[in-house]
């Protein structure tokens, strides 16, 4: 293995890992999840969904951030900033690191979403209809609703100091983020990022994707023959990025290194994909994290569930790794579209995978589609595998595409 390309900049690691999900919050309880296969979606919950032919979501159940939380009030953020800031809390815990004021401003905060607070959109919408115009907004609502406050909630829970920024490249957004957290620490920016996503389940997302016809009615099913479309999801995901050289001498467990990313933008079509542009952003990941195909073990594919987005990306890892590629899973099946979160979820799976030895499956799979009957989809259940490399698949609206590359250490 060639290892990271050798820029003569600082290896990154990964310490800590915060996932808020349907199917468990906290690292153990996510891990668990995944290893079982667990599907995490129901009828929704949040709004009324009556009049909607498709009606389940993967809403994280019964969600209270306050027991995690140790200083943001919980009150003054909407749903999406509490799951940024409770996925950043647990990422610093499960990390083991304490931030006090002499290390504040080396701690950054990158967070991705699609929405922001997109419950507060559906909520000031109802506001402005039943008045009759703006005058009926909730002024302490519209306080919640800038986008940016998602970074900025999980900054004042940590007490972190440094850069504080939301990426709002929908799908693919939490794999910028990681990206970002992984230059800003390998070039002395910073020295610890704490890099993921969030965004909460509304009423105008689900009705938009059913309008597409992008909206399955009540299951996930990627790669499969009959696939019908993604379920909405939501939750929050967090990475505690760490230059390696500081990990190692406080004795800080590492999960997996941060071998690189690639990132492009097609722009071609707002909702279709394109393979050849996906092949390209995984060319450039390899590159960039200095790795040749044939050595990743494992792909934690984008995989929506959509007929279109399936296969684009089989078509695309067909054109980089040939007619035998690795195992490559979806776990939008147990969880659903996360949306800005959804790479952030991937790459905890990725990172997992090397940590643990297992391949996370795709659930709700039993045909194979025969324009990409050659895929392993890991069907129905988890396997052990040892996986030295794992590439962590994003893919967003217009064309907006970033792999990260994840790796064992030697």
């Amino acid at each position: 293995m060639s290892g990271p390309d050798g820029r003569g900049t600082r290896r990154v690691a990964v310490t800590g890992l915060g996932p808020v999900s349907n199917i468990g919050t906290g690292v153990r309880e996510f891990g668990s999840g995944l290893r079982a296969g667990l599907v995490g979606y129901s009828k929704i919950r949040s709004f009324d969904p009556t009049g909607f032919p498709h009606a389940y979501a993967g809403e994280v159940p019964d969600f209270d951030p306050g027991p995690t939380l140790r200083r943001l009030e919980a009150g003054r953020w909407g749903r999406s900033g509490q799951f940024a800031a409770v996925a950043a809390r647990l990422a610093v815990e499960d990390a083991g690191i304490a931030i006090d004021r002499r290390d504040a401003r080396r701690v950054a905060v990158v967070m991705g979403t699609t929405s922001g607070e997109s419950r507060l959109v559906d909520q000031l919408a109802a506001q402005a209809v039943a008045a009759g115009g703006y005058a009926g907004f909730d002024t302490n609502e519209l306080t919640k609703l800038p986008a940016a406050r998602l970074a900025n909630a999980a900054s004042e829970e940590l007490g972190a100091a440094g850069l504080s920024v939301t990426l709002a490249t929908a799908c693919s957004a939490s794999n910028y983020a990681i990206g970002y957290g992984f230059d800003l620490v390998a070039v002395g920016a910073a020295d610890v990022v704490i890099a993921g996503g969030a965004d909460s389940v509304c009423r105008w997302a689900h009705a938009g994707f059913y309008r597409l016809g992008a909206l399955s009615e009540d299951r996930c099913s990627p790669f499969d023959r009959d696939r019908t479309g993604i379920l909405t999801a939501e939750g929050g995901v967090a990475l505690t990025l760490e230059a390696m050289d500081r990990a190692h001498a406080r004795g800080a467990r590492v999960y997996a290194e941060v071998f690189g990313y690639g990132l492009n933008c097609d722009a071609r079509h707002m909702v279709t994909p394109n393979a050849d542009s996906i092949a390209e952003c995984m060319r450039l990941a390899h590159a960039n994290a200095g790795v040749k195909p044939q050595e990743i073990d494992y792909i934690c594919a984008h995989g929506t569930g959509t007929a279109i987005n399936d296969q684009a990306e089989a078509q695309a890892v067909r054109q980089v790794f040939g007619a035998n590629p690795p195992p490559m899973s979806s776990i939008k099946s147990m969880l659903g579209h996360t949306m800005g979160a959804a790479s952030g979820f991937g790459a905890v799976a990725a990172v997992l995978a090397i940590a643990e030895g297992f391949l996370p499956p795709t659930a709700n799979w039993s045909i194979p589609d025969p324009r990409f009957d050659w895929l392993d989809p890991v069907p129905n259940q988890s396997r052990p595998a040892t996986v030295r490399v794992a590439q962590n698949n994003g893919f967003a609206f217009g064309g907006n595409n970033c792999i990260t590359v994840f790796g064992a250490l030697p």
